[in-house]
């Protein structure tokens, strides 16, 4: 049975859902192309910022600990991104944070939720522990939520930690831009 016919395990079905309802979110948030509801966007906003969190305190310790010690390369990328988005989520809203929010995810949840992702991954390392897990994913408490900064070191951070994540935001256009190498400093 090839890896792309095997039905994904519980714990890439909890995760990839999650992706699922977070997606719609978002995409609900963008009333128009000009305005965020905001309701949406802060449902949108506590529900990133806890998926973060059972990757980060959750999962990728697990992981580690199942690789003997030893980190998934693809975790440095994995944590840069969630240094981005969870960046994007300190200002106030604009379609254009929006708009590269959904940049980033779509590359982002690839590297996951692919066949050969980390989800997949864990799934198979995680053997007996993997109930266990998804208990302790299941059981991830809320993250508090700041209000919104708009300071322009807020808006300075988020643009190096963007380039650092490999993005970057066009605010005059509204729009993001993958970085290529060829933009790299």
């Amino acid at each position: 049975m090839s890896q792309e016919d095997r039905e994904a395990g519980p714990l890439a079905q909890f995760l990839a859902e999650d992706h699922r309802r977070l997606d719609a979110l978002l995409q609900s948030a963008l009333v128009q192309p000009t305005r965020v509801n905001r309701e949406v966007y802060d449902q949108f906003r506590a529900g990133l910022l806890r998926h973060i969190g059972m990757e980060e305190k959750i999962l990728f310790p697990a992981v580690q600990r199942w690789r003997g010690g030893d980190p998934l390369p693809i975790t440095a990328k994995l944590r840069l991104d969630h240094g981005a988005l969870a960046t994007l989520l300190m200002p106030t809203p604009t379609p254009a944070i929006l708009a590269t929010i959904r940049r980033l995810l779509m590359d982002h949840n690839v590297l996951e939720e692919g066949p050969g992702g980390v989800y997949d991954l864990c799934d198979r390392l995680a053997g007996s522990d993997a109930e266990s897990l998804l208990k302790a994913l299941r059981a991830a408490p809320s993250v508090a939520v700041m209000p919104h900064s708009d300071s322009p070191a807020v808006m300075t951070i988020l643009r190096r930690v963007l380039e650092r994540a490999g993005y970057r935001m066009d605010t005059d256009m509204g729009t993001d831009v993958p970085v290529t190498p060829a933009q790299e400093s």
